[in-house]
């Protein structure tokens, strides 16, 4: 009698470190935002754009404590589905899923074209679409050829990015104490700019899509969560020193491209260039690990669903899901060819404070209804009740009932064609 042996199953590499892990959440959180937010923001805190960046920071910091507990449970890819679904079931996990994915895809796309733009204004006039497609394109191959690969281009590109903020910032320290950094134009000002900033910090919670690919993911991803928002936090708050001590706040506030003028104020005619390499460097990165973090949740959330289960393929030689890489470049490429997506991309803040609501509200509800064991543990509970998360909840809503009512219409709609997806593909 022949024995029957079952295959094992091909499972993601686990290639990466703590520090690989931060520099991901590094490298998605510093993106090409900070260039243009901050004139806008110092136009509403005035001199105190610093302290807007440290409310946004906190903010960030409360929902990411929630995802560091919740991800130091659960060490899967598919991150909020799998927190969603054991705190609500199916249904509800799959609606924050699709969320995540959504603003993943047109988060990328949308930075795709950015990139293609700082490419233009370095080597002249192009076709903004085939840059950008041609972009996705060659980092879909690279991610196809492993995480080990595609991090270690993530590290070069963060570095070089940080450092040329960093360059920026350094050269700016002799003006430091030049403008009085306590001058404000109102409390609600600042809190209004906090609002705006907190939009420099969206990409954190991509992290936990690398959970099955990071070496004792209970523990090193909590810390890279918590790491990656400090370390942004700190670079965000000297940037805005240096932008409010080199130039008039009335100049900085009025200012289209902030950080340039603050570049050519302390280089002259070489910050322009500068500036567009840091840009490039910085809108790459975010490509790059948009397309990991995407084919992640593609890849956890196919796993569940039979109709949807070609996605979870493993290859044997990379140890990468490549048909969910190749399904999450085919959909950022498909939104990159409408040319122009911004109404679109606004709903991206309506997804994203919808899942932040959602994961504060998964570790309350699993505080309660669940006994597991977690490596990392929530500071500032009452009994068993997470005071930070309930926070964290509180925040999320506050910033969403705050967009504008042609994103939250555009927001329902996007989660009725979730609801609709589900029932296609879920088993009766």
């Amino acid at each position: 009698m022949i024995k029957k042996h079952k295959r094992k199953a091909i499972t993601l590499k686990r290639d990466l470190g703590l520090f690989e892990a931060v520099i991901a959440g590094v490298g998605i959180i510093v993106g090409a935002g900070i260039y243009v937010l901050i004139g806008a923001a110092a136009g509403h805190a005035g001199n105190m754009v610093w302290a807007s960046f440290l409310i946004a920071g906190f903010v960030a910091f409360l929902t990411g404590l929630s995802y560091a507990e919740l991800s130091s449970i659960y060490d899967e890819d598919s991150g909020e589905y799998s927190y969603v679904e054991h705190a609500f079931g199916r249904m509800p996990a799959f609606i924050i899923g699709y969320l995540v994915m959504f603003a993943g895809v047109i988060g990328s796309a949308t930075v795709a074209l950015g990139f293609a733009g700082y490419l233009s204004s370095i080597i002249g006039q192009t076709n903004l679409i085939v840059t950008a497609l041609i972009a996705i394109f060659f980092l879909t191959l690279l991610n196809l050829k492993g995480i080990k690969q595609s991090m270690k281009l993530n590290a070069f590109l963060t570095i070089a990015s940080v450092l040329g903020l960093l360059l920026i910032i350094g050269l700016a320290l002799p003006y430091f104490g030049k403008n009085n950094f306590f001058e404000y134009t109102s409390l609600k000002g600042i809190f209004k700019a906090s609002s705006l900033i907190f939009f420099a910090y969206i990409g954190f919670d991509s992290i936990v899509q690398l959970s099955e690919e990071t070496k004792n993911p209970r523990k090193n991803i909590p810390l890279a969560l918590l790491i990656s928002i400090a370390i942004s936090t700190i670079i965000y708050g000297l940037a805005a020193f240096a932008s409010i001590s080199v130039l008039d706040i009335s100049i900085l506030s009025s200012s289209v491209s902030p950080l340039a003028d603050v570049a050519k104020a302390l280089l002259g005619s070489k910050a322009g260039f500068l500036l567009a390499v840091i840009a490039i460097f910085a809108t790459l990165n975010t490509i790059l690990l948009e397309i990991v973090a995407v084919s992640r949740m593609i890849y956890g959330m196919s796993r569940k669903y039979r109709k949807i289960n070609f996605f979870s393929i493993v290859n044997k030689k990379t140890q990468t899901p490549n048909y969910a890489i190749l399904l999450a470049a085919v959909l950022m490429g498909l939104f990159v060819m409408t040319g122009n997506i911004n109404l679109i991309a606004e709903t991206t803040n309506f997804a994203v404070f919808i899942i932040f609501a959602t994961i504060n509200l998964a570790l309350i509800e699993l505080r309660y209804s669940k006994h597991r064991k977690e490596k990392f543990h929530e500071p500032f509970s009452i009994g068993k009740f997470p005071v930070l998360a309930l926070l964290g909840l509180i925040t999320s809503l506050l910033m969403l009932i705050n967009l504008e009512i042609k994103v939250i219409l555009y927001g329902i709609c996007l989660i009725i064609s979730g609801v609709i997806l589900y029932f296609i593909i879920e088993e009766k």
